[in-house]
C-alpha cells in the first residue's frame, strides 16, 4: 500500500492488515486496520451483523453465531473488495470469566549472573499449576509487580542482580465449553483465530492513554450482556470482573415493565431513555402505536428513565463493589471512571455514575488511534472492544519484528531512587520503571488461542 506524504513524495506502508472480530450479544463487528507511518490505525474495512446465537457474552446456538459471523465478513468485504481476511483477534467475555491474586516465587541458581527472561517465563508458567475449579480453564497470567531480594514494586526484574524473585499475578480464568464454542464458530466461518483477548483489556487498549495508566481508572465496558470491568492503579491491573447485566437487560425490563414489544422497548431506550429519572419530563409522554388495531398506548418519559436508573444503579453498585474488593472505591483513582460500550451512550450516564460510585466519570471513545477520515461510525464506544483487538494485533506483531531484528523495547524510566545500604554509607543506585500503554498491551499473554486446541477440535 503506498501513501502519499504532503510534500508528494510517497510511502510504501509494509504493515500488515489486522482484523478484530468482536462477537458480542447484541451484535457481531469485523474491522480491519493497518497502522500508517504515524502510527495510527486507517480502517481498510468494517461491517456488522445482528447477533443472534450469543448469550450474556456467551456463544451457544453455534450454528446462528457462524451465520452471523458470515454476515460480518460479507458486509466487510463490501465495504473493501479488495480485503482477504484470513486470520482474526477475537474478544471473549462473558459471566463465565473470573479473576484471583496469586503470589509466586523462585530461588535462582545462578545468583551471579543478571535475572533472564527465561527465569521471568517459568515464574509465569508456575502459574498455570493454580489450582482452579474443575470445567475452567486458565486464560490468562498477568505479572503485576516483581521482587528481587528486598526490593519491591519493579515492573521488570529482568537485568537486575538477587538470589529472590517472586511476583503477585493477576490470573484471568473461564469455562472451557465457552470458550470452544467460540473457537469453532470461528473456525466454521473459514477464520484462523489468530489469539483470544479478554473484552474488557481490548476496549482499555482502545480507550485509555498512557495519563491514564498512570493516574488509575476504572473501564467500564457496557455490552449488551455483560459489563466488563478493569482495573488500573500505579500501571498495573488490578482487577478485572465481569457484570452479567447489560443493555439488553434494560430493554427486558422496559417491555416487562411497560407492557410493549421488544423492538418498541430497544428503540425507546435509544431516542428517548435517561439514566436519572430526575433529569426526565414529568409531562412528556411517548405514544406506541397499537398491535393489530388495538388502542395507541401512551409511556410515560418519567415511568421509562425509572426503569432505566433501576438497572443501571443495580450494574453500578456492582462496579463499586468491585472497586470497593480491592481497596480502590475512594479518590485513588485520580482517573476516575471511563465508561465505554454501547450501553454508555445513555444520557445522564455519567451522573449517574458519580453518584452512585463518587469517583468523576467520562465517556471513552477510540478515536484516539484511529488515524484521520475514518467513518464516524467507528469512533463510538460500541466499537471500542473491537478497535483494542487491532491495537492488541499490532503489539504482537510489532514485538515479533523487534526479537527479529534484536531490538530490546525498554519501558520509559520514571524516577530514580538512590538507597544506602547498612551499616556502610555506600549507596546504589535503584531504578524504577512506569509501566506503559505497551507494557500493558505486553502483559496480555500472546498465543493464548493455544492452551485450547484439543484433539477432538482437529475434526472442526
Amino acid at each position: 500500500m503506498t501513501t502519499e506524504m504532503p510534500n508528494g513524495t510517497t510511502t510504501v506502508n509494509n504493515n500488515p492488515i489486522i482484523v478484530g472480530l468482536d462477537i458480542g450479544t447484541t451484535k457481531i463487528a469485523a474491522i480491519a486496520g493497518r497502522k500508517n507511518e504515524f502510527g495510527k490505525l486507517e480502517i481498510l474495512g468494517f461491517g456488522r451483523a445482528n447477533s443472534n446465537g450469543v448469550q450474556h457474552g456467551m456463544v451457544l446456538n453455534i450454528d446462528q453465531t457462524i451465520k452471523a459471523i458470515e454476515q460480518a465478513l460479507q458486509n466487510c468485504y463490501a465495504s473493501n473488495p479488495n480485503l482477504e481476511i484470513n486470520e482474526v483477534y477475537v474478544g471473549i467475555a462473558g459471566h463465565h470469566i473470573k479473576s484471583l491474586q496469586t503470589r509466586g516465587d523462585i530461588v535462582r541458581q545462578l545468583t551471579d549472573e543478571e535475572i533472564s527472561q527465561k527465569e521471568i517465563d517459568q515464574l509465569i508458567s508456575d502459574q498455570y499449576k493454580t489450582y482452579i475449579p474443575a470445567g475452567d480453564q486458565i486464560i490468562d497470567v498477568i505479572p503485576q509487580e516483581f521482587t528481587v531480594d528486598n526490593f519491591q514494586n519493579i515492573p521488570n526484574p529482568i537485568g537486575y542482580s538477587g538470589v529472590k524473585v517472586g511476583a503477585n499475578f493477576h490470573i484471568i480464568t473461564g469455562d472451557k465449553n465457552a470458550i470452544r464454542n467460540i473457537n469453532r464458530s470461528v473456525e466454521k466461518s473459514n477464520l484462523k483465530t489468530k489469539d483470544l483477548v479478554l473484552q474488557p483489556l481490548a476496549s482499555a487498549a482502545a480507550v485509555m492513554c498512557e495519563h491514564d495508566l498512570e493516574a488509575g481508572v476504572a473501564i467500564v465496558d457496557i455490552g449488551g450482556g455483560t459489563t466488563d470491568l478493569a482495573v488500573f492503579y500505579e500501571g498495573i491491573l488490578k482487577h478485572t470482573a465481569v457484570i452479567p447485566f447489560g443493555g439488553e437487560n434494560i430493554t427486558n425490563d422496559i417491555k416487562m415493565g411497560l407492557g410493549v414489544l421488544r423492538t418498541q422497548a430497544e428503540q425507546m431506550k435509544v431516542q428517548f431513555g435517561s439514566a436519572l429519572a430526575d433529569e426526565a419530563k414529568t409531562n412528556a409522554f411517548i405514544t406506541i402505536p397499537g398491535i393489530r388495531g388495538m388502542q395507541p398506548k401512551e409511556i410515560s418519559v418519567k415511568n421509562l428513565a425509572n426503569i432505566i436508573q433501576a438497572r443501571m444503579s443495580e450494574i453500578m453498585d456492582f462496579v463499586a463493589y468491585h472497586l470497593k474488593q480491592v481497596g480502590l472505591d475512594n479518590r485513588l483513582l485520580n482517573g476516575g471512571i471511563v465508561l465505554t460500550g454501547g450501553g454508555s451512550q445513555l444520557k445522564h450516564l455519567i451522573q449517574l455514575t458519580e453518584y452512585v460510585t463518587g469517583l468523576n466519570a467520562r465517556i471513552g471513545y477510540p478515536n484516539e488511534h484511529l488515524a484521520a477520515g475514518h467513518i464516524d461510525e467507528l469512533a463510538k464506544p460500541m466499537y471500542s472492544t473491537c478497535i483494542g483487538l487491532i491495537l492488541k494485533g499490532y503489539n504482537v506483531f510489532e514485538n515479533t519484528q523487534n526479537k527479529l531484528k534484536g531490538v530490546v523495547v525498554e519501558e520509559p524510566v520514571a524516577e530514580v531512587v538512590t538507597t544506602y545500604d547498612e551499616p556502610t554509607d555506600t549507596h546504589q543506585i535503584q531504578i524504577k520503571k512506569r509501566k506503559s500503554l505497551k507494557g500493558f498491551m505486553d502483559s496480555i499473554k500472546d498465543g493464548l488461542i493455544d492452551l485450547f486446541h484439543e484433539e477432538e477440535d482437529k475434526k472442526f
